[in-house]
């Protein structure tokens, strides 16, 4: 039993530093339904904050060492607290102190049937999937998500059985402090490479990751990176999924019309099994859809109720979100930051029958910006105009002296403008009915998404 787990059994009182964070809330309110006595702070007051507040947490708006009490028993933060922190220092010094990654792995081991969700693009979409489905099937999940599932309104939930889907991200390796009973991997790419360095190490952490699963691994039979990074695992069951006839799971007769909507055949060992419908759009929710699908049978759900939680699921939030369409332009917000996923969304979205596809995307952090900067210029060149914000550095000092202007001049006709008030006041001047707008960033960028639509509705 690891250390964290000991204290974990053993604590009453915890304390979070940076409980308003879409990761944060959703540990909290678990641990809060544990019957824990929660306490957290946050440096900005957002919604996750009044939530987890609402469900009895005891929180304080700033971050200051007065905020954790004498008996608290122990400490999560997130890694997104910046070094310096007063109250983390303090906590550092005075308590057992745990980023929230090792609590997730402490989590992971609680429940008997951990569904950890990975892969360098679609762990939200298919972790919400998975939930709505086990949630359909009467399964009663708790759930961990990176983004907010619209039939719960949340991140997160605790549920009373057994059954736990938990988003499982690669980055800094936070993964490998769990152990899901069943993983699913989605595919394995070049992302933080400011972690990372190369593409070998990262696929050394999925390998890791799969060999602390204690029973079954979902991976996608067709992405030749998972392929090779599993060669040679034993002692597990390994379920391949995808489009080739080579894999276990197969989506066949696959009918994309257009839209928020798409339809595929699932084979078994090459034996008709279903029809599916979703109601999502893009050709990469399919094998999201399959991998929910794999994972929530395994888990005893019925295929009836697969399909209706798959039919039902509307997408998550900042996940092609349609936010509306106002004065005849459609507003649409996703999370995408990579190239790859940039890419899947802009292709989906150009087949959608859009007179003009806008993309405006919110660079985020200097290194990948950098280092990925032409093939940021060449996915962002798939729509027909676009707008580049500036950089969102987050957790970097800009060193390197990129700036958004290097990216947006590499793409014809795109503009760069700093700030989103005259993001907005660009987009809806120049926008015109039967266009589609997206916004496109892992940062905040959502907030514009949001500011061109009340602009165009008049409020």
């Amino acid at each position: 039993m690891n250390n964290i787990d000991i204290l974990l059994k053993n604590s009453k009182k915890i304390h979070f530093i940076g409980i308003g964070g879409s990761g944060m809330c959703p540990v909290a309110e678990i641990l809060l339904s544990l019957g824990y006595e929660i306490t957290g702070s946050d440096n900005n007051d957002t919604e996750t904050f009044r939530k987890i507040e609402k469900e009895g947490a005891k929180v304080f708006l700033g971050q200051v060492k007065e905020n954790i009490a004498d008996d608290t028993d122990l400490v999560i933060y997130t890694n997104a607290i910046l070094k310096g922190n007063e109250e983390l220092e303090y906590a550092k010094a005075n308590f057992p102190t745990f980023e929230r990654a090792e609590v997730l792995g402490a989590l992971s081991r609680i429940f008997t049937n951990c569904i950890g969700i990975c892969g360098t693009h679609g762990k939200t979409t298919t972790t919400s999937m998975t939930t709505q489905i086990l949630l359909e099937a009467g399964l009663d999940p708790s759930a961990v998500i990176g983004g907010k599932l619209p039939a719960i309104n949340a991140y997160g939930r605790f549920g009373k059985s057994q059954n736990f889907v938990c988003e499982s991200c690669e980055f800094n390796n936070t993964f490998l402090h769990m152990n899901p009973d069943v993983a699913v991997i989605l595919n394995i790419d070049e992302d933080h490479l400011d972690f990372f360095g190369n593409l070998e190490n990262i696929k050394k952490s999925f390998r890791q990751f799969a060999e602390k699963t204690t029973r079954i691994i979902i991976y996608n039979g067709d992405d030749e990176n998972t392929v090779d990074t599993l060669k040679g695992i034993e002692g597990k069951q390994l379920i391949s999924i995808g489009k080739n006839d080579s894999n276990e799971w197969v989506a066949k007769n696959i009918d994309i019309p257009g839209g928020f909507h798409s339809e595929y055949d699932v084979y078994h060992n090459g034996e008709f099994v279903t029809r599916v419908k979703l109601s999502v759009p893009g050709e990469h929710n399919i094998l999201n859809s399959l991998c929910a699908f794999v994972a929530s049978y395994v888990s005893g759900a019925s295929i009836d109720s697969i399909l209706s939680g798959l039919e039902k699921f509307g997408g998550a939030s900042r996940r092609f979100e349609l936010l509306g369409t106002y004065k005849g332009v459609t507003f649409a917000d996703d999370y995408a930051h990579h190239p790859a996923e940039i890419r899947v969304t802009l292709n989906a979205a150009k087949k959608m029958g859009y007179k003009r596809v806008w993309a405006v995307h919110q660079p985020f952090t200097y290194s990948r910006t950098a280092k990925l900067l032409d093939d940021f210029a060449e996915v962002l060149s798939i729509a027909d105009k676009c707008v580049i914000s500036e950089i969102m550095g987050s957790r970097e000092v800009n060193t390197i002296g990129i700036k958004a202007s290097d990216l947006s001049s590499k793409i014809d006709g795109a503009v760069q403008i700093d700030t989103f008030e005259e993001i907005c006041e660009y987009v809806c001047a120049n926008a015109e009915e039967g266009d589609l707008v997206i916004t496109l960033g892992c940062g905040d960028v959502y907030k514009v998404a949001r500011m061109m639509c009340n602009k165009l509705k008049g409020e």
